[in-house]
């Protein structure tokens, strides 16, 4: 159980309600945002001190039935739900580390994919494998040191956070929203894994816009369906964007592609004729 994450989170949850999002009045001297502690405790049939005691950080494990009257009165997602589970120390165990070694069987899937850009990322965002048309797309990851092939590090520490590009990407400032989601989740199922631990502090010491969204709380992210590139061969590419979770190692494997015959898929066609040291190479110095 994460005593100080769970009331920083429970806190931030009970912040951004208002009184009319749970039917109660608003009232004309409330001084404090969001819900009162007191009509969070009515809301999930829990004494007030309990649940003050809970958000301090002092009170002990929650049972289930706690937490689901909680998670109701604050409307928690189905997402937020389970990050609820997993600070309070009642969500199933993971190991201590989070995993890197990715399954021979997605390697070799990664290889035989036609005309679509994939890679497999770990939980922290290190770009652990990947395909010659992610190379010629994105980046040739394996000209990159371990440390430099995770795109978190690059979206908030890279150029793309002083106002150049993360690899062309339209979306920066979204992707960087839902990387720090997916870290919050991440370090809440590794709170012991030195890799997590140190990826996150290095981030809120070193990147203010970091630092600003993690206070946020927030741990679901929205689905991109789609991705806009803009590419310095074959200029603009607007591409599908799945992101498959690999739930056996806590990774994901995203796949860029195009529907046949459209503009999009001839520019990842000729992409993957031209290979990433073209691409690298027709780079300006």
């Amino acid at each position: 159980m994460d005593k100080r994450e769970l009331g920083a989170f429970l806190r931030s949850r009970r912040e951004r309600l208002r009184p009319g999002d749970v039917g109660l009045p608003s009232g004309p001297r409330r001084r404090t945002p969001g819900l009162r502690r007191e009509e969070v405790a009515v809301l999930a049939h829990i004494s007030t001190e309990y649940y003050v005691r809970l958000e301090q950080g002092r009170a002990p494990r929650p049972s289930g039935e706690v937490l689901a009257g909680i998670a109701d009165a604050l409307r928690l997602t189905g997402v937020e739900t389970d990050h609820l589970h997993v600070l309070a120390g009642t969500a199933p165990s993971r190991v201590r580390l989070h995993s890197r070694d990715v399954r021979p069987s997605i390697l070799a899937l990664l290889r035989r994919l036609p005309q679509t850009a994939g890679f497999v990322v770990s939980a922290t965002f290190e770009v652990l494998a990947w395909n010659d048309l992610a190379a010629a797309l994105m980046e040739d990851f394996a000209e990159l040191a371990p440390r430099d092939r995770n795109l978190a590090r690059r979206a908030f520490l890279g150029p793309a956070s002083t106002g150049g590009t993360l690899y062309g990407v339209s979306d920066p400032a979204e992707f960087r929203q839902h990387v720090v989601m997916e870290l919050r989740s991440t370090l809440a199922r590794y709170p012991s894994d030195p890799a997590v631990t140190g990826l996150v502090d290095e981030l809120r010491q070193a990147s203010t816009e970091f630092a600003r969204l993690w206070e946020r709380h927030d741990v679901q992210a929205a689905a991109t369906l789609t991705k806009t590139f803009r590419h310095p061969v074959v200029g603009e590419i607007a591409v599908d964007c799945d992101s498959l979770a690999l739930t056996d190692r806590d990774q994901h494997l995203v796949l860029y592609s195009a529907p046949p015959g459209s503009p999009a898929a001839e520019a990842l066609a000729l992409l993957n004729v031209l290979g990433a040291d073209y691409v690298k190479a027709s780079k300006p110095t």
